[in-house]
């Protein structure tokens, strides 16, 4: 599993113009799932994305101390299966490592709805279909988190 975890002022997703996904302050998650992830990753990953201490205590702080859960902040989630694609070989990506659809979508809920069990705001994309993602990020703070 890997996640790219960027820190936000605001982030929004749209489908076909139709926003389906909108946050204020707090984390635009982008996860891809592989066809080896198991339990033990998505409770990782949910855990990691949670407590990461990314924002700081207060104004003019440049130390980051806070979680998202302390702040109170929100989580856009948006499937991105492209975070597996290999590009070491030829001029086409290969998706080989990249778990099959039903599958992703299957472990993407289930990291969605263990996310919303933090009591925090949870905000997703539009799974498998073309989405335009609108980050306003702060900082900026950008991560890959794998497991």
């Amino acid at each position: 599993m890997r996640v790219v975890i960027q820190r936000v002022k605001s982030s929004q997703v749209s489908v076909n113009g139709e926003i389906v996904g909108q946050i204020g302050r707090g984390l635009n998650l982008l996860v891809g799932i592989a066809e080896t992830d198991t339990g033990a990753e998505l409770d990782w990953m949910v855990r990691k994305c949670l407590e990461l201490r990314l924002f700081p205590e207060g104004e003019g702080d440049e130390r980051w101390q806070k979680s998202v859960q302390e702040i109170g902040g929100e989580l856009l989630v948006v499937s991105q299966f492209t975070l597996y694609g290999d590009c070491r070989k030829g001029r086409r990506p290969s998706f080989d490592c990249s778990a099959a659809p039903k599958v992703a979508e299957d472990f993407y809920n289930r990291f969605v709805d263990k996310l919303r069990e933090s009591g925090l705001r949870v905000e997703t994309g539009r799974f498998g279909a073309m989405m335009q993602v609108s980050i306003e990020n702060d900082g900026p703070v950008t991560l890959l988190l794998e497991r």
